[in-house]
């Protein structure tokens, strides 16, 4: 493969309803979009996951962008690729970045399955057809949230996350347990939590939840290590798991039993699966998380989520569920429970060019 041109779509798409955790309150999602085409007029396309601000991570859309333009792009476009595997290797010279990294990573994993008449989750080698599908409710007043809860369950989404912080935690856990005792229910902490709370995390275990996501420090995996030996409830990391070799330390300091993988977070599909594969050979479940995506974004993971140690129901929820219209055809939906695996080629779904030019606030192409 060698790049014809690289253009990024800056879009913003408005959710349905804002989402709030601890940290943040998102109204409007700006995306980038990334197409790349070959000099044979294949196209692939990936999907810039920072926010506009760092409050996630320290990327934003606004680095991203300029790492793509002025320093990725430039270093793939007179490259001759064998596979998308090659992009970690032709970027490892850039620190870091990994949104924008996946960005241009996975719009090349898209034309190459494109190129070889596979599908993304052939090409990755999933395995499942159909995924189950969970979901993320946002923070806000437990009544609001019972009745998204109520809401949810009634669309067959498996598996529940709501988010938590030290102001409303046991609570609302309770008052989900008391409505709804046998649902697979998660909380999300986002890093709202100290070692100095171990006795209100433990008073969690009564709950019987799935797993308690990012408790302590975004950057931590000692303190974890330490909270998981009290704890009875799973500790999940996420923003803690930025690469590879992260994932394998805090496997090995115990920093955890669940791993959410998200490929902006760690740097590409390639590195997803690497990472996939290390926790399978330790039988540690993992599964895929959400980053409030477009239909592009989300396909991604839904070729990523058919892998075989995906067995953990990820954020990767219909598009109804975020945005009125979405810029893919036909959008995802979710049926008893689970999304099928698209078997077309590439992502497995056209691009409603119609709606991306609508949402599109600028673009360029290098």
């Amino acid at each position: 493969m060698k790049l014809h041109s690289v253009t990024l779509h800056h879009i913003r798409m408005t959710l349905k309803t804002p989402f709030a955790n601890s940290l943040e309150t998102v109204s409007d999602r700006e995306l980038i979009i990334v197409e790349v085409r070959d000099f044979e007029g294949h196209i692939g396309f990936g999907e810039g996951v920072a926010f506009t601000s760092p409050w996630y991570t320290e990327e934003t859309l606004k680095t991203s962008w300029h790492m793509l333009k002025d320093f990725m792009i430039p270093a793939l476009k007179e490259q001759v690729l064998s596979h998308p595997s090659d992009v970690e290797y032709l970027l490892k010279g850039i620190r870091r970045n990994p949104m924008a990294k996946y960005a241009i990573e996975g719009a090349i994993w898209d034309l190459y399955a494109k190129r070889e008449r596979i599908s993304l989750a052939e090409a990755l080698g999933g395995t499942a057809s159909r995924i189950k599908a969970g979901v993320a409710v946002g923070a806000s007043e437990s009544e609001t949230m019972l009745n998204e809860i109520s809401k949810r369950i009634e669309e067959g989404y498996e598996r529940i996350k709501v988010k938590i912080k030290p102001s409303q935690d046991l609570s609302l856990i309770k008052a989900i347990r008391e409505t709804y005792p046998s649902i697979d229910l998660m909380a999300d902490a986002n890093s709202a939590y100290t070692l100095n709370d171990i006795e209100r995390l433990k008073a969690l275990d009564q709950y019987s939840l799935l797993m308690i996501e990012q408790p302590l420090a975004a950057d931590d995996i000692v303190d974890h290590a330490l909270l998981q030996k009290e704890l009875a409830t799973p500790i999940c990391l996420d923003e803690s798991i930025a690469s590879y070799d992260d994932a394998r330390r805090a496997l090995n300091l115990n920093s955890c039993r669940i791993i959410n993988i998200k490929p902006g977070r760690v740097g590409g599909l390639s590195v997803s699966k690497k990472i996939h594969d290390l926790c399978a050979d330790q039988s540690i479940p993992v599964w895929c998380g959400g980053m409030l995506e477009s239909g592009i974004g989300r396909a991604h993971n839904i070729a990523l989520s058919s892998l075989p140690n995906f067995t953990i129901p990820g954020d990767v929820s219909a598009s109804s569920r975020y945005w009125e219209r979405d810029i893919i055809l036909p959008e995802v939906t979710v049926e008893n429970g689970s999304i099928t695996v698209p078997d077309g080629y590439g992502i497995g779904f056209e691009i409603n060019r119609q709606e991306l030019e609508r949402v599109t606030l600028t673009k360029e192409t290098v």
